[in-house]
């Protein structure tokens, strides 16, 4: 697996585009189609990049990279699977898929997000192998490993990727992670750069919380935990808070699992309205 990772690792820092990669794209875009079987990019690039062969999932960065040189179809920024690693023993398994973003002009922006995604990875399995070597000293108890990542926003000014990790041993957990991409400024943008100051934290804590109450009265089974008699009542947002951006420019708030409601409640999302927090954004690029 150690091999495997740094193979990964070297395809990914060294791989070399063909020079004649420009003459092969002009000459397939001429040619007459062909009844052919391809395996192609999504929608933008599907013309291009039906010249290249994907033989695995282990797609190149550089690849993608050499498809958003193409003139005719402009600079596409997107994410594909880098690697899946799926792994079982005895009555424990891992499976997980590491994505990786192409095509942004800032490669510092694009490698430092691409190798923390790998770094991640490779934590969940060397944990993932630890377990693995006491449960074959006699100890009991079975582990289920899962993360994989969605695309939650993808317009021309954003991309949000969502990363999860489900755990399962004694008793479950989730942990989401989202990265929000400036496409066009090539910038990550962060919760506390939304705002003018940290009084976004309390406004938007105050508004959470009048949503949880009514929740609760009006829907069956919505519990949050808010008072003093809960264990740990919730009382206000971090100021990294997990967020995204729809891509109906609206703002939603995160909370992880068990975070402010029992584990039958799942992973908890706040959207909250715009006219809230208006008077305290930046700008009206990204929420409006």
């Amino acid at each position: 697996m150690n091999e495997k990772i740094e193979k990964l690792k070297k395809q990914y820092h060294d791989i070399l585009i063909p020079d004649e990669l420009d003459d092969v794209v002009a000459q397939a875009l001429s040619s007459h189609p062909r009844k052919k079987k391809f395996y192609i990019w999504p929608s933008a690039i599907a013309a291009a990049a039906a010249i290249i062969f994907i033989t695995t999932v282990n797609v190149s960065p550089g690849a993608a990279n050499a498809m958003a040189k193409i003139p005719v179809l402009g600079k596409v920024v997107e994410v594909i699977t880098f690697d899946e690693l799926k792994q079982e023993e005895k009555h424990s398994r891992i499976d997980v898929k590491t994505p990786s973003i192409s095509g942004l002009e800032n490669k510092g922006l694009q490698t430092s997000l691409n190798e923390k995604y790998i770094k991640e990875n490779e934590k969940l399995y060397e944990q993932f192998k630890k377990e693995m070597k006491t449960l074959e000293k006699g100890e009991k108890g079975n582990v289920a490993v899962s993360s994989g990542y969605n695309i939650m926003t993808d317009t021309d000014d954003l991309l949000v990727v969502h990363r999860y990790v489900e755990e399962s041993r004694a008793s479950t957990s989730s942990v989401n992670q989202y990265d929000t991409i400036d496409k066009k400024h090539e910038v990550l943008v962060t919760l506390p750069s939304l705002f003018k100051d940290k009084r976004y934290i309390k406004v938007i804590s105050e508004n959470i919380k009048q949503q949880m109450k009514d929740q609760m009265k009006h829907e069956e089974g919505k519990i949050y935990w808010l008072t003093e008699e809960d264990m740990d009542p919730f009382k206000e947002i971090a100021e990294n808070q997990s967020f995204y951006i729809t891509k109906d420019h609206k703002l939603r708030i995160v909370f992880d699992k068990y975070k402010v409601a029992p584990g039958y409640m799942g992973n908890i999302e706040f959207e909250i309205p715009t006219d809230v927090i208006s008077n305290f954004l930046v700008g009206k690029r990204y929420i409006h």
